[in-house]
């Protein structure tokens, strides 16, 4: 089944097929690139910039009418409440443990990635180091992303993406992946941060955060590591 879509849709026949591949934005060359897929002369390796729920009940805006009130203000502006705070795109999932038909950051390719535990080391920087290995029998591209959790006591959701490498490796080819956040993603309102209502600031939180890798939201391989 091919998709030329531009959001996320439900896919209640998806068991009856037995592949999806998203065109999303096609273009001009559209016809080419798809031959291309299907015919196995290029690998997919493309990689989704939203989670696409199993059924639009499951999504932070389904049946939520205080959301969209039918009057307008005085000022003619109709008001929209955010309830879901947060826990916005892949967040929200996570939080609410409610599993997507495809997470953020998924994409399949016509080889296989297997990904080592990761390793951090926290000084003047945070260095996350981990392998990606292509464990299928034809060269393929991958975007390995990473994720971290932080501290339960800020009140975050369960993760954020913080960094990702497009790598290209051969059958049994596995490359060492760097991702490094700077003094600036530690001390500033970057990566690691969270805005305290409270102090009206971006503050880094002090204590274990968790860190996992793979090829999409759903990550499998998992550490931790200690902001002091």
């Amino acid at each position: 089944m091919v998709l030329q879509t531009g959001s996320a849709v439900e896919m209640p026949w998806i068991a009856q097929v037995p592949a999806v591949l998203e065109n999303w934005y096609g273009g001009e060359q559209m016809g080419p690139a798809i031959a291309s897929l299907l015919f196995g002369d290029t690998s997919p390796s493309g990689k989704l910039p939203m989670t696409f729920p199993k059924a639009l009940a499951d999504t932070p805006t389904a049946g939520d009418a205080a959301r969209y009130p039918g009057v307008a203000g005085a000022d003619g502006i109709r008001q929209v409440d955010y309830s879901e705070g947060l826990k916005v795109g892949y967040r929200w999932y996570q939080s609410e443990g409610i599993r997507p038909l495809f997470p953020f950051g998924h994409g399949l390719s016509y080889t296989s990635f297997a990904y080592s535990t990761p390793k951090v080391t926290v000084s003047h920087e945070v260095k996350i180091k981990f392998t990606v290995k292509n464990t299928g029998r034809r060269t393929g591209t991958e975007v390995a992303q990473a994720y971290v959790s932080l501290p339960a006591a800020t009140g975050e959701p369960p993760s954020r993406l913080i960094g990702w490498e497009r790598v290209t490796l051969a059958p049994g080819q596995q490359r060492t992946v760097e991702i490094s956040l700077s003094r600036s993603d530690l001390s500033g309102p970057h990566l690691l941060q969270y805005w305290d209502s409270k102090r009206s600031s971006w503050v880094t939180a002090r204590g274990v955060y968790g860190l996992s890798v793979g090829g999409s939201s759903g990550t499998k391989a998992r550490t931790s590591f200690r902001v002091r």
